[in-house]
């Protein structure tokens, strides 16, 4: 393993990044942070209503653990792109789409799974007598089993793959007659992977692994559905991105799967926002979100359950870059503020790595190790966060990086305070932000951005 690059501001991180990553591409309606060239990074972020009726659902999983990543170079020839890259909920292991080098259109694509809780990290591969295709989907279980989905004309077939001796087993779990399919991130309890098909009118959820009988049908959900976030860890409640039938706005709903789908509020921000779930926490309740009630699209924080307003930090608003959550430290109990946050951040140079936490209002920025994934990475519950990558040199690797501690504003810029007017010194006077951190019992419930 190996120790991740030095800490820097935005320009020093973006260029010691891999170059040749290939940014996520945003789902459509779901734009990246905007570049806000107009902010000031003294200010302090603005504040908007509670999380609405989010405490019916239970208090939020580690998500985080489930994060998945784009393509992306190694950053050497002969290597090939890495697909997408899933973690089990603990962390212990991951799968990938991937491929042995040669000529473009003419590698043979293969499914490859990561052991992650060993002393060291190795890969096992998980070829089949025929290759897979590249738009095929993995999804690591807690036994070392593989999920795959593999979309055959107008159906979805899923396989459980497991390493035997020098060979692959396989075992075939069923098909669903469904054209489109995506998996959802694996389920807290290490046994269930569900899928969901989305239409126009309403959303499908499938168990497609852990059942009794194959894949079956669990839930149908009422208007246009996307994203999926675990909010407790035994897997029985699931938040989606929905839009009512009828269009409207996006909001974020829970799903009660021990309830045949019974679904609640659990974003309402604003009435006509569109109020995405990014990721959440189970120990610390802690909700990371994106939402236009601002006026425009903006990465925020809440508490499940609170009725402390929803807050839009400026410090994670960047020039010219899209900045996206991926990882939330667990194990801080009733500590929202004090998780530690992983951000992926994509910007022309390529992407790297924020670390960011909502008391300390500052955020830090990382050069990612060469090969690592955008997106993938999970906390340990002291502190560390854990990146995956591969490269010509190091086929499978987990580069270590520690939670820094955040410097109070008088520390970093040598000034005993922010200016007159109660606001903390602009980009031009330090970088990254610093925002004067404020106790978050002493937030204002309503209203519009203030100072602090």
């Amino acid at each position: 393993m190996t120790a991740c690059a030095i800490e820097g501001g935005s320009a020093g991180a973006a260029a010691t990044a891999d170059p040749e990553a290939e940014p996520e591409p945003e789902e459509s309606g779901e734009p990246g942070e905007p570049a806000g060239a107009d902010a000031e990074n003294g200010e302090a972020g603005e504040e908007y209503g509670g999380t609405g009726e989010a405490g019916e659902a239970g208090r939020a999983d580690e998500a985080e653990a489930s994060s998945t990543g784009p393509d992306a170079r190694s950053g050497a020839d002969d290597a090939p792109p890495p697909g997408r890259f899933t973690l089990t909920a603990d962390g212990a292991y991951a799968a990938r789409i991937t491929a042995a080098p040669g000529p473009p259109g003419e590698r043979a694509w293969y499914p490859e799974r990561w052991t992650l809780d060993g002393p060291e990290p190795y890969a096992v591969p998980l070829p089949l007598d025929q290759p897979e295709e590249p738009d095929s989907e993995v999804a690591p279980l807690a036994d070392g089993r593989v999920l795959i989905r593999r979309r055959v004309a107008d159906r979805q077939m899923f396989s459980l793959l497991y390493p035997t001796g020098p060979g692959t087993g396989e075992l075939l779990l069923g098909a669903v007659g469904c054209a489109e399919m995506s998996l959802l991130p694996p389920s807290p309890d290490g046994r269930c992977v569900y899928a969901l098909a989305a239409g126009e009118d309403h959303a499908s959820l499938w168990r497609v692994a852990g059942g009794t009988f194959g894949p079956e049908e669990v839930a149908r959900i009422p208007g246009r559905c996307s994203g999926g976030v675990w909010l407790d860890r035994a897997g029985r409640m699931l938040a989606l991105d929905r839009r009512e039938p009828g269009r409207g706005p996006v909001k974020a709903v829970a799903v009660d799967l021990g309830r045949q789908g019974e679904v609640t509020p659990l974003l309402q921000i604003a009435p006509g926002s569109n109020d995405r779930l990014l990721l959440a926490d189970a120990d610390s309740g802690l909700l990371l979100l994106r939402s236009d009630a601002p006026g425009h699209d903006r990465l925020g924080w809440g508490v499940l359950g609170s009725c402390l307003p929803v807050r839009f930090p400026e410090c994670l608003r960047l020039p010219d870059v899209a900045v996206t959550p991926f990882a939330v430290q667990p194990g801080q109990m009733l500590m929202p503020e004090s998780c530690a946050v992983a951000l992926r951040i994509d910007g022309a140079p390529g992407s790297w790595v924020g670390v960011w936490r909502p008391a300390g209002r500052q955020l830090h920025q990382f050069a990612a190790p060469l090969g690592w994934v955008p997106g993938a990475g999970y906390w340990s519950r002291d502190g560390v966060l854990r990146l995956p990558y591969a490269n010509g040199a190091t086929p499978c690797g987990v580069a270590l990086l520690d939670a820094p501690e955040d410097v109070e504003p008088s520390s970093v810029t040598g000034r005993t305070g922010g200016g007159e007017d109660g606001r903390e010194p602009s980009a031009a006077d330090t970088a990254p932000a610093v925002c004067k951190p404020v106790p978050l019992g002493q937030a204002p419930l309503h209203g519009a951005a203030q100072p602090d």
